[in-house]
């Protein structure tokens, strides 16, 4: 093989027999050639490895984790590549031939872009075009394109909007930037656009050159399941903290533009700033906490309290009166209707044999509603709807 190799191709692969073979040709068909196709397999139990080694393309290396390992390659992503670049695929999505093409051509021509993406056409299950307008993945992926403070603003008032099938990144990006963090399972790609974007420009393509497939079911990994919104929460809050990484007041500006209030007397505390930043993002309570909890380390440093105190007349007596009005866990419904449980296991069914669902339960579970971070909040809303709809289905029959 070629040691002088263009693009390495990582293609993420686990129980996805049905949709394998046609993701790994989209690659092979290229019109761009000078790729070599990784394939790491995370120990399928379904047909995967069987169809996988029946390609003899000498472009293709594959290796297979002997337990699953949820996704854990760190052994060889990304030191496996031998390319300049690095393009993602994933084993259930489908790459238009010219995508590498026009891609690899926009890295060439402009060396201060640190990684490129594209739009994406949604399809189905069976490949058919996606026409759910109300579903979260309907349009997310047609975005603007915006300098990398731009997007980190972006990224902090309204999570991601990059298709990570999509991405063709230098390697270097990754040497500079660190790689996918283990214990983040719905959000390693996030993490990693905000870590890349505190220091390189990217580039979104307008062109739909993957096909991004959303499964039946909501079984996509990032897909609305209740135990993916809960791990969504505990992730994002580990996000957030990227931006601590933000060194100097300049930065903070251009990513943050109406912080330009905390600049006082010729002087700046980030930390304090980026936390005031975090409590007025209305749609998270997630973010909420992570203010506070900038607040509470400055408060704790006695040359930054007293800076603190000069610049902003902010104590601690302010910061106690803060943690009080700020309820992310929803105590308040919690103790203001302590005998909800109780109410429901004395519930009547319904004459259709259905449990009725009380108002006070029903405000009780919109409590846990608006504590969700504001992207998440759409998903939620979307299964919500379609419950809605089942349920009203059944009543008519």
């Amino acid at each position: 093989m070629n040691q002088q190799i263009k693009v390495s191709v990582f293609l993420w692969s686990y129980n996805h027999a049905k949709y394998l073979r046609e993701s790994i040709d989209s690659a092979l068909h290229q019109t761009f050639s000078d790729f070599e196709l990784i394939i790491l397999d995370d120990a399928s139990t379904d047909d995967s490895w069987t169809i996988i080694n029946s390609y003899l393309d000498a472009r293709i290396r594959a290796f297979r984790n002997k337990t699953n390992r949820v996704g854990d390659f760190s052994e060889l992503f990304p030191q496996a590549a031998t390319g300049e670049y690095i393009a993602i695929h994933h084993s259930d999505d489908i790459w238009e031939p010219d995508k590498l093409e026009k891609q690899v051509a926009y890295l060439d021509e402009h060396p201060e872009i640190g990684a490129v993406f594209t739009n994406a056409m949604i399809i189905g299950e069976r490949g058919e075009l996606f026409e759910d307008e109300t579903h979260f993945y309907y349009n997310i992926f047609n975005q603007p394109n915006r300098s990398r403070h731009e997007w980190l603003n972006f990224f902090f008032h309204h999570g991601n909007a990059l298709c990570h099938p999509s991405l063709l990144i230098r390697k270097v990006c990754y040497e500079q930037c660190g790689l996918y963090r283990c214990g983040l399972f719905q959000l390693p790609d996030f993490d990693m656009w905000i870590r890349l974007c505190l220091k390189y420009e990217i580039h979104v393509m307008p062109e739909k050159l993957i096909r991004f497939r959303v499964r039946d079911n909501e079984q996509n990994v990032s897909s609305c399941r209740p135990e993916t919104l809960v791990r969504m929460q505990f992730e994002f809050l580990q996000i957030l903290n990227n931006y601590c990484h933000i060194n100097t007041s300049e930065e903070f500006i251009k990513v943050f533009p109406n912080a330009n209030q905390y600049f006082k007397q010729g002087d700046f505390d980030i930390g304090f700033s980026l936390g005031m930043v975090a409590l007025k993002l209305k749609t998270s309570y997630v973010a909420k906490l992570f203010g506070l909890q900038l607040l509470f380390d400055a408060l704790n440093d006695p040359d930054r309290a007293r800076k603190i105190k000069d610049l902003y007349d902010f104590s601690s007596n302010d910061f106690i009166a803060l943690t009080a009005k700020h309820d992310f866990f929803s105590i308040g419904l919690l103790t203001t209707f302590p005998f909800l449980e109780e109410a429901k296991k004395k519930q009547a069914l319904t004459a259709r044999g259905r449990p009725a669902v009380t108002i006070l339960e029903f405000f009780w579970r919109l409590g846990l509603f608006v504590a969700l971070d504001g992207s998440l909040r759409e998903r939620l809303a979307y299964i919500l709807i379609r419950v809605l709809r089942i349920v009203k289905q059944r009543f008519r029959k």
